[in-house]
């Protein structure tokens, strides 16, 4: 069982309480999730805030085979993920990506959950751009994806 999806920030919100009515499960011992959110520093200078930006369709295929891989190469009994990433302008502290993942096993979510997150950073087109104090901004260089 599988959602996800783009969200935009400017309609609506990511928040943790779609994500624990869709991973519940009689089936899964274990769940876990992980809240990622922007922090005030990165390369020393004091960030405010970040806009993400994407091509929704291609986020949303991206994660599927996320997914599909994960469920194939982890071994995974009764995997139940939920993945949302923010599009648009979040605030310092704001939510930009909830993953949470259930599975039968404890071990199992942990690696579920890294292997998502790591693969994301890897193969999924969102760019990013940093505002920083004194509103300075900088859309950050991104890294080649990969197959």
């Amino acid at each position: 069982m599988f959602h996800c999806e783009v969200i935009d920030v400017n309609k609506n919100k990511i928040t943790i309480v779609r994500a624990e009515k869709f991973i519940e499960s009689h089936k899964c011992g274990a769940s876990l999730y992980f809240v990622g959110t922007v922090r005030d520093h990165n390369n020393d200078k004091t960030v405010t805030g970040i806009t993400y930006d994407a091509h929704d369709a291609m986020v949303k295929k991206s994660f599927e085979e996320i997914y599909n891989d994960a469920i194939s190469k982890l071994k995974l009994e009764h995997p139940v993920a939920f993945v949302e990433h923010a599009k648009g302008y979040v605030p310092l502290g704001g939510i930009s990506v909830i993953i949470a993942v259930a599975c039968k096993h404890r071990a199992q979510v942990y690696e579920f959950s890294r292997f998502i997150i790591e693969e994301i950073k890897k193969k999924t087109p969102i760019w990013k751009k940093e505002h920083y104090q004194g509103e300075e901004t900088k859309w950050l260089e991104g890294k080649p994806i990969q197959k």
